[in-house]
Parts: structure tokens; sequence; C-alpha cells
């Protein structure tokens, strides 16, 4: 992984399409994402450029729907997001002064509506998600919003013992957190890597 101070000088300097400057950061499940991008917005706001990081995940599809869709099981798969509403969500942030938006909720495996807010004074938006970078209908639309994109690549052997303590953390059986962990985010994770378009910069 390159230095995070050189990250920050990079993405500092990245210039941008509309109000505010957005930052892609994709990754598998398990990647280290979300820690990584509150890092950098941290470093980014100490800087004098206040960031904010702003999850894909507040756009699953509520569990009602995912049952009515037989998908529940696949929850995390593209088919499982409203794709079109973050779509709609981060062209808004990129031309409005403020903007509501939804954060999913682990413990209640749910999304809260207009929980998270980008005010006027922030700068730069880390968008990060799992598929920011995917090459399929729709999430293909989005690479056009971003000014500069970064993506996680993790080996599956550290994703799988990662995913393993997330769903064990959470209270799942050894032999479920494995089902979990291979028969629906590897899986996923897979899919990532053969359909991820290219990044601005690679992490790994």
């Amino acid at each position: 992984m390159r230095d995070l101070d050189a990250i920050c000088t990079t993405l500092l300097a990245a210039p941008r399409k509309g109000r505010r400057r957005l930052v892609a950061l994709a990754g598998a499940p398990a990647s280290g994402k979300s820690t990584l991008a509150q890092d950098l917005a941290d470093r980014m706001t100490a800087a004098g450029c206040d960031t904010r990081v702003l999850s894909m995940d507040g756009f699953h599809l509520g569990n009602t729907q995912l049952h009515a869709q037989g998908n529940f099981a696949q929850k995390g798969a593209p088919q499982t997001f409203d794709v079109r509403g973050f779509l709609m969500l981060v062209a808004r942030i990129q031309t409005e002064d403020e903007v509501f938006y939804p954060i999913f909720d682990r413990t209640l495996d749910a999304a809260i509506a207009a929980e998270g807010r980008v005010d006027k004074a922030c700068d730069t938006v880390i968008v990060e998600g799992n598929y920011l970078l995917f090459d399929a209908q729709d999430w293909r639309d989005l690479v056009a919003f971003w000014d500069i994109s970064l993506r996680l690549k993790v080996s599956r052997d550290i994703l799988q013992q990662r995913l393993l303590e997330r769903w064990l953390g959470q209270g799942l059986s050894p032999a479920a957190a494995l089902i979990r962990a291979q028969g629906n985010d590897l899986v996923n994770a897979d899919l990532i890597a053969k359909l991820s378009l290219k990044a601005d910069i690679l992490l790994d």
C-alpha cells in the first residue's frame, strides 16, 4: 500500500468536475474500505479540506423487498442494491449545497433514511462501496462522477478470515459464518474481481 500521506496529497490535487470532489474507494467485502476511507478523510480534514465518508451500503434494499424477490440469501450482491437511487444521490452531492442520505446499521441489518448529511462546508466526499467500479448495467454509470478512484486489492484468504470474524462477531455460529462468507460474500468478491473497471490508484 502506498503511504497514506502521499495518497492524501494525490487526492487533494485531483481536479473536480462539480461543486465537490468525489473520491471512489472500491473493494470486496471486508477489504478494509470503511477503515481506510475514514482514515483518509481525517487526514484530509486535518490538512484543511473538509472531507466526509459516504457508504453505498445505505442503498441496500430492505429485507421485506429482498424476501419478496427471493434475494435475501444474496444480500450484498449487485441486484440487492437500489443502484439508480444511489446514482441520483451521487449526482446531487456533486452539485447541491446540502444533501441528506441513508446509512446502513449492521446491528439492525437495515438502512436508516436521511441519517447522514453532507453540508455546505464539505469540500470532498470519499464514497466507499463494493461496486463503485463495477462493469455492469447502471453501475458503470457511476464512473462518470468520480474525480479520482481507488481500489483495494486483498487476497481471498485474508477476505475469508475477516468475513468469518465479522459474522462470528454478529453472533453466527462457526458453521453459519462459514456458509455466509463462502456462499455469498466471497462469491461477490469474485464477481467484483472479474468485472472491475480500472482504478486511478490500486492499493494492495
